[in-house]
């Protein structure tokens, strides 16, 4: 058996796909972004990393498996280069067109290459209450048995603390960024925890580091809940603008959705009422019922 993974990024996207791991068969490849590289290196479930850089290795390589995770035109393009016998997900029909293959509509119908149009897919992504792991595992033909992230060996770091805070979840989602962190860090600093922001990493796997010498994260829906979930730490995740339901929480995450969800759920822009829209009191209350978990 031989399988060929796409999924470019987001990191913690792909750092949620090493769940696949555990049940694929035989030499699996994996094609990711070149930042990502980093994360998958060293898993001994892969035979090879590769990059859009390096693809050539593997051009005449023929496959009883694609999934392509992607929704991107050049991630099904790259497909039509690749010699396979089964495919999961995303490629170009004979009209150049991108499509999905009927057995991955349960992840597709959600994306933004949804066959109902990107508005009914939100719809459908926010009724949905099904994990990424259970919608690809289920179309793939496995059940989802709470199988575990896959994460390399990291280096040490000099961070240590109770609980760590990620305020930032980038330039993508300016909604997931939180209005009440300082003012969380400070009262847990009174109650005597050590309290810490993660800080800028020059790699991503110090960044792991830097999370698994906490014993809780508290952050939005980023790449530090990936790396928390994968790593036995504790969180509390926040969700603002995007599905919560989509996270498996493999009993150590306490999830927080905004009462208003379904108002800025998957939008892109900034509303400052959004990052307002769950309350300190909330994560306050959650993190005392997460410490007794």
């Amino acid at each position: 058996m031989k399988t060929l993974i796409i999924k470019y990024g987001a990191s913690g996207d792909v750092v949620r796909t090493t769940t696949l791991l555990n049940v694929l068969k035989g030499d699996i490849d994996w094609i990711t972004a070149n930042v990502n590289v980093q994360l998958l290196n060293g898993l001994s479930q892969i035979s090879h990393v590769l990059t859009d850089e390096n693809f050539e290795t593997i051009k005449n390589n023929k496959y009883n498996l694609v999934i392509n995770l992607e929704d991107s035109f050049e991630a099904a393009e790259l497909v039509s280069n690749i010699k396979f016998k089964n495919l999961f997900g995303a490629y170009l029909n004979k009209s150049g067109k991108i499509e999905y293959t009927e057995n991955s509509k349960t992840w597709f119908d959600l994306s933004l290459i949804s066959k109902y149009g990107i508005e009914k897919a939100n719809v459908l992504k926010y009724e949905n209450q099904s994990s990424f792991q259970e919608l690809v595992f289920n179309g793939l033909g496995f059940k989802f048995n709470g199988e575990p992230y896959l994460l390399p060996i990291s280096p040490e770091t000099e961070l240590f603390g109770d609980i760590a805070i990620s305020p930032k979840a980038g330039k993508v989602w300016p909604m997931k960024n939180w209005k009440y962190y300082d003012e969380l860090a400070s009262i847990l600093r009174d109650k005597g925890f050590v309290v810490n922001y993660l800080p800028q990493r020059t790699t991503m796997l110090e960044h792991l580091s830097d999370v698994k010498n906490h014993k809780f994260l508290i952050s939005g829906d980023s790449l530090p809940m990936h790396f928390a979930l994968g790593s036995n730490v504790k969180c509390i995740s926040l969700f603002i603008c995007t599905s919560a339901s989509e996270i498996f929480d493999y009993g150590i995450q306490k999830k927080i959705v905004s009462k208003d969800l379904e108002k800025y759920f998957y939008r892109r822009d900034f509303d400052p009422k959004a990052i307002e829209s769950i309350s300190l009191d909330e994560v306050l209350n959650e993190f005392k019922i997460l410490q007794n978990m």
